[in-house]
């Protein structure tokens, strides 16, 4: 079978689209890979990865910088990464800069964040490891939600017998108020307790009233008088007891202050 021209050139143009399609694929995948640019390694341990792939992204500043190079278990609690970097990105990136792993979006695949150290610092060396921040534990914290979850459910089922009971009559709240003739009770025994208040205060103030007027009778205002002569003899007595402490206090201060002058001399005097 002879194959035509036309059949020919439809052959080598989809050939040539293939290797056009080829060539990009290839290119396109270096890129995301760092094949056609200088890169270097810097590592970071976790005790928990959440499911970081070789070949996920390294994002630092919102910026796509490289990728996960190598996964390595260190041991039964840390998980080494090693990290293919753009040598541009070099200089931004501190000794003191902090790895953590992320996500791109709410759902997302998982990348490796990398959050930008202080100023002041050396940048970072090839081969060198980055400080880590360990990812929070999923699956720790929906097991928390649940046991909240579970307990809300508890304490509504808990509110909803106790309504029930209220609304039924039930208990001493529920008698309360569903019960007119205990509730006009509690109100008049609040209204009694209001009134005996006032009598009280009534009594108080007539009281105060009586002994005034005692105070003011002329049978026992001697008593009275001699009562606050007595007082104000104390308080004078004792004013003057804490004047004369005081002064004590100030002439033992001088004793002493003497006694070390005196000291000092004859010290003075031994020197000599």
């Amino acid at each position: 079978m002879n194959i035509t021209t036309a059949q020919k050139t439809k052959t080598g143009i989809f050939v040539f689209i293939s290797l056009l399609l080829l060539i990009g694929l290839i290119f396109l995948i270096g890129k995301q890979k760092n094949l056609f640019r200088s890169t270097f390694l810097v590592y970071a341990d976790f005790k928990n990865i959440a499911g970081i792939k070789e070949g996920n992204y390294v994002r630092f500043a919102g910026i796509n910088i490289g990728s996960v190079e190598t996964i390595t278990i260190v041991n039964d609690t840390t998980v080494q990464l090693a990290l293919n970097i753009d040598e541009k990105i070099r200089k931004y990136i501190k000794t003191n800069a902090v790895a953590s792993v992320g996500s791109d979006g709410l759902m997302g695949d998982k990348l490796v964040l990398i959050a930008p150290g202080k100023e002041g610092f050396a940048v970072v060396k090839n081969g060198e490891r980055l400080l880590s921040a360990n990812p929070l534990n999923v699956d720790k914290v929906m097991n928390n939600l649940a046991k909240i979850a579970d307990n809300a459910t508890t304490l509504t089922n808990g509110l909803a017998d106790i309504v029930n009971k209220i609304n039924e009559g039930k208990g001493s709240l529920g008698r309360l108020m569903n019960n007119d003739n205990l509730a006009r009770k509690m109100e008049n025994t609040i209204a009694t307790a209001n009134q005996t208040a006032a009598s009280i205060n009534v009594t108080s103030k007539t009281a105060n009233e009586d002994m005034q007027a005692i105070k003011g009778s002329f049978l026992l205002r001697g008593y009275f008088k001699k009562k606050e002569k007595k007082r104000i003899k104390d308080s004078t007595e004792r004013a003057n007891k804490l004047i004369r402490s005081e002064k004590q206090k100030k002439e033992d201060v001088k004793k002493e202050d003497v006694k070390k002058e005196d000291r000092k001399k004859e010290d003075a005097k031994k020197d000599n």
